[in-house]
């Protein structure tokens, strides 16, 4: 019998709509941090390789926010004083945590990387 559910309280019940809810947010949350295929958006609306900002606006700052200081994803607003160039590249190129790998390729990655490592 199904009782039990509600007999504490509906503390069962509870936990499984925060669960839920939960993992709604964080697939929500996953694919808003997706930021599309780097080839498809080649001629449009992706910036150059030299305009490491924009890129960072187009394919990050949706989870690291506007002024690198988080929201869904981490601060990064000091990578530069933990993670050298190298190492945040190679955060961007294999994700880490929820963030997804190669959210940025190529020039970009090498342009976006070199940015953040300047923050410090």
């Amino acid at each position: 019998m199904r009782m039990e559910i509600f007999s504490e309280g509906g503390v069962v019940m509870k936990k499984k709509l925060l669960k839920m809810l939960l993992g709604t947010a964080l697939i929500l949350g996953l694919a808003a941090c997706g930021g599309g295929d780097d080839e498809a958006g080649k001629g449009t609306d992706t910036a150059s390789a030299g305009d490491a900002e924009k890129i960072y606006s187009q394919k990050c700052s949706s989870c690291h926010g506007g002024d690198l200081t988080g929201g869904m994803g981490p601060d990064i607003s000091a990578i530069g004083a933990s993670k050298s160039k190298d190492e945040i590249a190679g955060i961007i190129k294999n994700g880490q945590g929820g963030m997804p790998p190669n959210l940025i390729s190529g020039d970009d990655l090498d342009a976006v990387a070199d940015w953040l490592a300047t923050k410090k």
